[in-house]
């Protein structure tokens, strides 16, 4: 049957993956806790790292874990389907593709690095572990979130091709579509501009 196909379950786990990504949780999370629109501070990113800058750890780790969400269910949900590692790909991209441009929102998202690790969780956990520990490393190192998060996701590919090469393709998406959200930082860090913690 159609609806239990392949192609059909692809393009509405994608769909749906897309529409959930568009939620930028940093929003109704700063609203909840009575915080400024994280659009408004810092970065003008609507991400954690924003969040926590206003209303400390507890709306952050929310605000993180609910993103981080939205990138692991619609991956799970393709795996208990049964698509393949391909596909499945395609649904994680497609999930941090909603939260860089999202159709809520005007296409105008944040940078995609929580939802990220929860779809990199979902499909290649080695691999998405040994990236966010070395995001713990940079962050310590240096304590700028974006510099954290560029060391991290650009050496997915790497780490990926070492231990899990099957996945390689998403984390060289992955590591190439946060490089190009982390533009406007790229500049500050090369001005000396950015905010550190």
């Amino acid at each position: 049957m159609i609806f239990s196909s392949a192609p059909f379950l692809t393009v509405l786990l994608c769909a749906a993956a897309y529409l959930g990504g568009s939620v930028l949780f940093a929003i109704p999370v700063s609203r909840a806790f009575k915080l400024p629109d994280p659009r408004a501070l810092g970065s003008t990113n609507p991400g954690a790292t924003n969040v926590f800058r206003s209303g400390g750890w507890m709306p952050a780790a929310l605000t993180l874990l609910l993103d981080a969400g939205k990138g692991w269910l619609p991956v799970w949900t393709a795996q208990q389907w049964g698509l393949s590692t391909t596909l499945q790909a395609a649904v994680a991209l497609c999930a941090v593709t909603g939260h860089m441009i999202p159709v809520f929102y005007h296409f105008r998202g944040g940078k995609g690095v929580a939802t990220a690790l929860g779809a990199g969780l979902a499909l290649a956990h080695t691999t998405t572990l040994l990236m966010a520990a070395i995001w713990l490393l940079a962050m310590w190192r240096w304590r700028i979130s974006a510099m954290a998060s560029l060391v991290a996701v650009l050496s997915g590919p790497l780490l990926s091709a070492m231990l899990q090469p099957h996945t390689l393709p998403m984390f060289s998406l992955l590591a190439l579509l946060v490089l190009v959200r982390h533009r406007n930082n790229l500049i500050r860090m090369a001005q000396g501009r950015e905010t550190r913690f």
